[in-house]
């Protein structure tokens, strides 16, 4: 693999990849340099956990009508953290610019932003945790065949069928799912 960063791609975990957490994962890159990778997965809905329930739980008034979306699971780090990915059409002061016209933010405020009818970005989903990896450990992983990487688009990234995330992410790279194995081999 070249020493390009994947920033805006997304990752299709491949199948036997030896951990739970991330059997079938599509996961976007939002960071990536010689130093680190933290992404957030997309395909993984909390189960009985929406938007809105945790807009009131966290008591941030809703005046916007809004979807039941799911709340994601965006990883196994940091799972007690918020984190909205959304289209760089909103920006706050600590949002963390995503290649493909997106962007990452943390603060309360955008939690705001999603709830209000003037302020919210077009499109956003929210997850609890992150994935991240150290120094040239992604690299590697790709190296070994753990991950494939595709490029993002929105209906990936932000659309709501869950289930099929991953094979649709797969069949964009020309691979039907069906004729993939865990089990590798060499010639």
């Amino acid at each position: 693999m070249e020493s390009a960063f994947l920033s805006g791609q997304l990752l299709i975990a491949m199948p036997g990849i030896g951990d739970p957490r991330f059997e079938r994962a599509l996961i976007l890159v939002c960071a990536h340099d010689s130093d680190h990778a933290m992404g957030i997965a997309v395909n993984r809905p909390v189960e009985g956990l929406t938007v809105p329930e945790l807009l009131e739980r966290l008591e941030i008034e809703v005046t916007a009508q809004m979807d039941d979306d799911p709340v994601l699971m965006g990883g196994p780090v940091e799972v007690e953290r918020g984190f909205v990915l959304h289209t760089d059409d909103y920006r706050a002061q600590y949002s963390l610019g995503v290649d493909g016209g997106l962007a990452l933010t943390t603060t309360r405020e955008v939690l705001e932003a999603m709830a209000s009818h003037n302020r919210h970005p077009r499109r956003a989903i929210l997850a609890l945790g992150y994935a991240g990896w150290g120094a040239g450990q992604l690299e590697n992983e790709i190296r070994h065949n753990v991950w494939l990487t595709v490029e993002a688009d929105e209906t990936l990234v932000f659309g709501e069928d869950h289930e099929t995330k991953w094979a649709r992410a797969l069949e964009k790279l020309g691979v039907d799912p069906k004729f993939l194995s865990a089990e590798a081999g060499r010639a």
